[in-house]
């Protein structure tokens, strides 16, 4: 049995289009390439001369109608996808960037001092902070405003959300962990955060106390030992 050639609408017998070992060699070359490649490199690297530049317009116009498509900008060549399914190629991904110092020491205050109001959160910081560290957390939807503080001008409070509890993976505030537990995490750099803008806000006031008390029992040392060497005189 003869089997018949496909023959065009023109009459034009297509038969299917061969690749010289050379031209393969070209074809190799190009695609295992990290970058695009110029002629002289291409001829630098097949195992014999060629007419490369003949080679790679009959390679190009092989590649044409396929998903690849050989192309050449600025005299350098590179196997690229073809424009017309490039819309498969797209793809969408996800970049993880962590929160600068100040929204994670004022997402913490919010966390262990809720609601508080931005003037307290500065004062607890010791330091005011940029008009969009707020906006940041509450794009994520970690934080909300909670209604208003009943003082003099009536401040937004601002506390945190479900999603906050959902993002952490977290049932209830009283789950929350410490400043070390955040570090190990990866989530702040423990070293360069103030430990006690992690705790309640009955904790902070309980440090402030603390160190009030230092500072009396050094007095009271100073006096006793001034008294002592006095009536050592």
């Amino acid at each position: 049995m003869i089997k018949k050639e496909k023959i065009s609408k023109d009459n034009i017998v297509n038969f299917p289009s061969k690749l010289t070992e050379i031209e393969k060699e070209i074809e190799a070359v190009i695609f295992a390439a990290a970058e695009p490649l110029d002629v002289d490199t291409i001829e630098s690297k097949i195992s014999k001369k060629s007419n490369v530049a003949k080679s790679l317009e009959k390679l190009q116009l092989e590649y044409s109608n396929r998903g690849i498509n050989l192309v050449c900008i600025k005299d350098k060549w590179s196997f690229r996808t073809s424009p017309k399914l490039s819309g498969l190629m797209s793809q969408e991904k996800t970049v993880e960037k962590k929160l600068s110092r100040a929204a994670v020491e004022t997402l913490a205050i919010i966390v262990y001092h809720q609601p508080v109001t931005r003037a307290e959160i500065e004062e607890i910081r010791g330091v005011a902070f940029g008009t969009n560290t707020l906006e940041i957390l509450m794009e994520l939807d970690w934080v909300k405003p909670a209604g208003r503080k009943d003082v003099p001008g009536r401040p937004i409070q601002y506390a945190t959300t479900d999603e906050f509890l959902s993002h952490f993976n977290l049932h209830k505030l009283s789950d929350l962990p410490t400043v070390d537990e955040l570090g190990a995490a990866g989530l702040i750099d423990s070293s360069s955060v103030d430990n006690d803008i992690f705790g309640t806000g009955k904790f902070f006031k309980e440090k402030q106390e603390e160190k009030k008390e230092d500072i009396y029992s050094n007095i009271d040392e100073m006096l006793n030992s001034t008294l002592d060497s006095e009536e050592k005189d």
